[in-house]
């Protein structure tokens, strides 16, 4: 497997894109992943973003994207968010990246007032209309597995269920995240139930009460067994590191050096760094 960074982890301290991105690489990552929204960066920005990655050796592996707007009761609203995921996936084409990280949503009002399968049903169809898409184009989307209780995606069950229902199975896959499937008490050979449906990894550490994205080794989250049932499935493409919000964004870089550094001796102990 490689070991990716979500570049956010420096943007959320004040860090521009190059000193992230150059950062990345000084490290020691393999690979780097992109929370941007093609809607608010410019040409400039774009070009900046593949450049110092392709200088760096980098590949970009996801970009990832929030779209919640993709069940929102509005069809107005519904039909700017399929157009923007739909842009989100062109920058993933224009960057070179595998797959696009999407993170769909949650039940509104408490599952009331809007029958929960009518959401639902808006979820599936909508993800569909996206999901062909980002198969015109060659690429993955990869659905979170979100730890709150009214998002749709919150159980390997549920994921399972969305990803048949989408029926796209070469196209839109699960991201398995790690510290998401501590918080919703995943067994862990739950993962197996995964195989051959998973397209990226996220990895982070949390308190096993709410959500954290801390660096490995900062909670209780049973990492190394979880990442060996998915190494068991047979995935071998990238573990990406989520930090967000890290509370001294003046020693970021060492946040990120810490979480490299645990991370990779895992992944080592595992025999899954490639």
């Amino acid at each position: 497997m490689k070991l990716g960074l979500i570049n956010s982890a420096f943007a959320q301290a004040g860090k521009g894109t190059e000193f992230g991105i150059l950062e990345t690489q000084r490290i020691g990552f393999d690979t780097v992943d992109i929370f941007a929204d093609p809607l608010d960066i410019d040409a400039a920005e774009r070009k900046l973003i593949k450049g110092t990655a392709d200088k760096c050796g980098l590949p970009i592996m996801s970009i990832c994207c929030v779209a919640v707007g993709l069940v929102d009761f509005n069809p107005s609203v519904q039909r700017f968010s399929v157009d923007r995921v739909k842009k989100y996936l062109d920058l993933c084409k224009e960057f070179e990246a595998e797959n696009l990280l999407l993170v769909i949503g949650e039940y509104i009002w408490e599952q009331q007032v809007i029958p929960p399968p009518e959401q639902w049903k808006t979820a599936v169809q909508n993800t569909r209309e996206v999901g062909k898409h980002a198969r015109s184009l060659g690429l993955e989307i990869a659905i979170e597995l979100e730890p709150f209780k009214l998002s749709l995606v919150n159980s390997v069950d549920t994921m399972l269920r969305f990803l048949d229902d989408v029926d796209l199975p070469e196209t839109v896959r699960a991201n398995c995240d790690i510290s998401h499937l501590h918080l919703v008490r995943a067994p862990f050979e739950d993962v197996q139930r995964l195989k051959g449906r998973i397209s990226h990894v996220h990895l982070s550490d949390c308190d096993g009460k709410v959500h954290g994205d801390l660096p490995p080794g900062r909670g209780i989250t049973p990492i190394k067994e979880y990442l060996e049932q998915i190494q068991k499935t047979g995935f071998d493409r990238t573990v990406s590191i989520e930090l967000e919000y890290a509370p001294h964004p003046d020693r970021i870089v060492e946040w990120v050096e810490e979480a490299y550094a645990k991370t990779d001796e895992i992944m080592r102990a595992l025999g899954c760094r490639s």
